[in-house]
C-alpha cells in the first residue's frame, strides 16, 4: 500500500464518524485506503483551478449522430472540428446503460452504453478536452444488478435500498415530483414491500445508511476521475439521506458524505472538481460550498428563470437585486458558481421562491404554455401541486414565434452574453450553442415533456445549416463563438475576478468585472428591451463586441450588449509601470545573485 498522508486519514475518520457508528469506522477507513490504491493513489497529475478560459459544453453523448458511427466518435469529430478554440470542458450527460429518464435511471455505473460507444471513445475525446461525467448516485434503475440482487435476497445487496411503511405520514418530505414517493416491489419469495422512489418507480433510491453503499459510491467516483472525468456532477445529491420525520433533503449526513468524497478525490486524484446539482432555493443551494470543503462548484439555479423573467417583462429589477446579493456571499478558495441558462432539463422554478411571487411564476408558466411548452408540477405534501419546471427550449422561451431570424438571434445572444459575463464558470447547452428551438415532435411522440429540448441532430444536416450564414443556427453559433473568444482573452472575466452589479434602471442590466492583478476592468451593459436606451457611464474605453469607442455615453439599440473595456487612466498606467519595474528589478537581483554563487 502507498504511503498515506496522516492528516488525510484523520480528516476522513472525523467525517465518517459524523455519518456512521464508531464500530464501522476502522473497517471503512481500511477499505477506502484499499480503493485509493486500486485507482493509483498518488499517480495522477494535479491540474490547475478554473480560470477565464474555462467554458463548459453540456451535451448528451448522442445529441449529434452520423449514420452508423458511434455517437461518441461523432461528438469527438464535431468538437475537434468546431469547438477547439471556444470550449475547454465537455459535460457528457449520463452515458451508461439505462432503462428510462433519458439516462438518469442507470443500470450499470461502470459501463458505457454500447449504443454510444465505449471507454476508448471517452479516452479519445479527453485528448483535447477536459471531461465532466455524471454521477447519478441518489438512485439506480430497478433493472440494475443491485436491484435484482436485493429482490433475490442476495446477502451482498442487503440494505442497499430503503424499505418503508406506506401507512406512515410522509407529508414533510420535500418532493420534486408529483409521482408516488413509495413504490411497491415483490421479492422472489413473494414478499411484497415498498421502496423509496423519489423520482419515479424505475429510479429506486439507494440506502447510504449502509456503509457498503458508501464504498460502492467511492469506487465509482474514483473510476470516473481516473478515466478522464476531471469534473463530476453529483445529480440530485441533496436527497441522498433519508431520516424519519424530516424533510429528507440537505441532511447533515448528505453534506458530510460529499465532504468525504471531496477529501478522497483531493488526495487521490487531485484536480478533480465536484459540482453539486440541487434544484432548490438559492440559500439552500449554496450551502453545498460548505466551508470551502464540499463542492468546488454549485449550479447557479436562479440565473435561468430570473434571466428569462427579465427578458419576458423587459424589466431587470429582480435580476439586479438578486445579482447584487451575490457580492455578499462568502466565497472560498477554489470554489465558484457553475453558471448556465439552459440544460437537458427544463427551467426550474423552485430557485425563484425567495425572489418571485406566485403570480410572477404563474405568468412565466402561462408564457411557456402560450409558446407551446409544458409545465411540470411537484407534490407539496398537502394534496396540492405547484409548478416545478418549465419545459421549453430556452431560445423559444425568450423569443416570440413571429420574431425575425435576426431578432431571435439578437435576443438570444444578449442572454448568452449575460451568462458569459457573470462571475463563475459558464456552461452552454448543446442546443443553445447550435440555436435550436422547440422540438414539438419529439415531445408529442414520446409523451415526455423534457424531450422538447433534447432533439437528436444529424451531423450532415447540422453542418449544412452552419454554412448558411443568415440562418438562425449560424447566427447564434458564430455569434457565441465571437463572445466566447472575447471572454477568454480578458482576465476580468475570470472566476477569481471581482464583480459589482449596479442599477441603471429597469431596462438595463449592468455589472462591472475587474481583475485586481492585471487591472483589467470591463463594464457589461445589457439593453433588455425592445426600445433604444441612452447609456451614461463615467467611463472611457472601447466596446469589445462592436469595436466602438466609448467616451461616457452612447445609445444602445434594442437588445444590444456592450462589453466596455476601461481605458487605464494616467495614474493607473503609472502604477502598472512601477509594478512591472519592481518585478524586473527583483528578477534581475535573483539572476545576479545566482551568477555570483555559481562563480564562487
Amino acid at each position: 500500500m502507498s504511503s498515506v498522508n496522516l492528516e488525510y486519514v484523520l480528516r476522513l475518520e472525523s467525517l465518517l464518524s459524523r455519518i456512521y457508528p464508531r464500530e464501522h469506522i476502522a473497517d471503512l477507513l481500511k477499505k477506502i485506503l484499499h480503493l485509493a490504491d486500486k485507482w493509483n493513489y498518488g499517480k495522477h497529475r494535479t491540474t490547475g483551478w478554473v480560470d477565464g478560459t474555462n467554458v463548459y459544453l453540456i451535451t448528451y453523448g448522442d445529441n449529434i449522430r452520423h449514420g452508423e458511427q458511434p455517437p461518441l466518435a461523432t461528438l469527438n469529430h464535431f468538437a475537434n472540428t468546431y469547438l477547439r478554440d471556444i470550449i475547454s470542458d465537455i459535460h457528457i450527460l449520463p452515458m451508461y446503460p439505462y432503462s428510462s429518464d433519458d439516462g438518469f435511471s442507470v443500470i450499470d455505473y461502470r459501463r458505457i452504453d454500447e449504443h454510444l460507444g465505449g471507454w476508448s471513445d471517452i479516452h479519445h475525446l479527453s485528448a483535447n478536452f477536459n471531461l465532466m461525467f455524471d454521477c447519478v448516485i441518489n438512485h439506480i434503475s430497478r433493472s440494475s444488478e443491485w436491484m435484482k440482487g436485493y429482490l433475490h435476497d442476495d446477502p451482498y445487496y442487503k440494505d442497499y435500498f430503503i424499505a418503508a411503511n406506506p401507512e406512515l405520514d410522509y407529508s414533510r418530505v420535500v418532493r420534486p415530483r408529483a409521482s408516488p414517493l413509495l413504490s411497491p416491489f415483490i421479492k422472489t419469495d413473494g414478499t411484497e414491500l415498498y421502496l423509496w422512489t423519489t423520482f419515479s418507480e424505475d429510479q429506486v433510491d439507494i440506502n447510504f445508511k449502509n456503509p457498503q453503499v458508501l464504498l460502492e459510491s467511492i469506487d465509482v467516483l474514483l473510476q470516473y476521475a481516473a478515466s478522464g472525468g476531471q469534473s463530476i456532477r453529483l445529480d440530485a445529491i441533496g436527497y441522498i439521506w433519508k431520516e424519519a420525520g424530516t424533510r429528507c433533503i440537505h441532511m447533515p449526513q448528505a453534506h458530510n458524505i460529499i465532504k468525504v468524497w471531496r477529501t478522497i478525490l483531493d488526495e487521490v486524484i487531485p484536480g478533480t472538481r465536484i459540482i453539486t446539482e440541487t434544484n432548490v432555493p438559492h440559500h439552500e443551494n449554496i450551502s453545498y460550498f460548505g466551508e470551502g470543503d464540499e463542492a468546488h462548484m454549485v449550479y447557479q439555479f436562479p440565473l435561468p428563470p430570473l434571466t428569462l423573467y427579465a427578458f419576458l417583462r423587459q424589466d431587470t429589477t429582480t435580476l439586479t437585486q438578486w445579482a447584487k446579493s451575490l457580492n455578499a456571499e462568502a466565497r472560498y478558495p477554489d470554489t465558484t458558481y457553475f453558471n448556465f441558462l439552459a440544460s437537458h432539463d427544463g427551467i426550474g422554478l423552485r430557485p425563484t421562491e425567495t425572489f418571485l411571487t406566485d403570480d410572477e411564476r404563474k405568468y412565466m408558466a402561462q408564457e411557456t404554455l402560450r409558446k407551446e411548452g409544458r409545465v411540470s408540477y411537484k407534490d407539496n405534501g398537502d394534496g396540492t401541486h405547484s409548478p416545478y419546471e418549465l419545459n421549453i427550449n430556452y431560445l423559444s422561451a425568450l423569443t416570440e414565434p413571429e420574431d425575425s431570424t435576426e431578432m431571435k438571434a439578437r435576443k438570444f445572444l444578449a442572454a448568452q452574453a449575460l451568462l458569459l459575463s457573470f462571475i463563475g464558470v459558464p456552461a452552454i447547452y448543446i442546443h443553445s450553442l447550435l440555436g435550436s428551438e422547440n422540438d414539438l415532435d419529439g415531445m408529442h411522440q414520446s409523451g415526455i415533456n423534457r424531450r422538447i429540448n433534447r432533439k437528436k441532430l444529424d451531423l450532415t444536416t447540422l453542418e449544412a445549416e452552419l454554412e448558411k450564414k443568415d440562418g438562425l443556427r449560424a447566427r447564434i453559433f458564430y455569434g457565441l463563438q465571437t463572445l466566447i473568444r472575447h471572454r477568454r482573452e480578458h482576465p476580468a472575466f475570470s472566476p477569481q475576478a471581482g464583480q459589482r452589479v449596479f442599477d441603471l434602471g429597469k431596462s438595463l442590466f449592468a455589472m462591472e468585472r475587474y481583475d485586481p492583478k492585471t487591472e483589467d476592468r470591463i463594464s457589461c451593459i445589457f439593453n433588455i428591451s425592445d426600445h433604444s436606451q441612452m447609456l451614461k457611464l463615467a467611463v472611457e474605453g472601447k466596446d469589445l463586441i462592436g469595436g466602438e469607442v466609448f467616451n461616457g455615453q452612447m445609445r444602445l439599440r434594442p437588445w444590444q450588449v456592450v462589453w466596455i473595456k476601461h481605458k487605464l487612466k494616467a495614474p493607473e498606467r503609472l502604477g502598472r509601470l512601477r509594478r512591472w519595474r519592481m518585478k524586473l528589478i527583483k528578477r534581475t537581483k535573483r539572476y545576479t545573485i545566482g551568477i555570483k554563487r555559481t562563480m564562487r
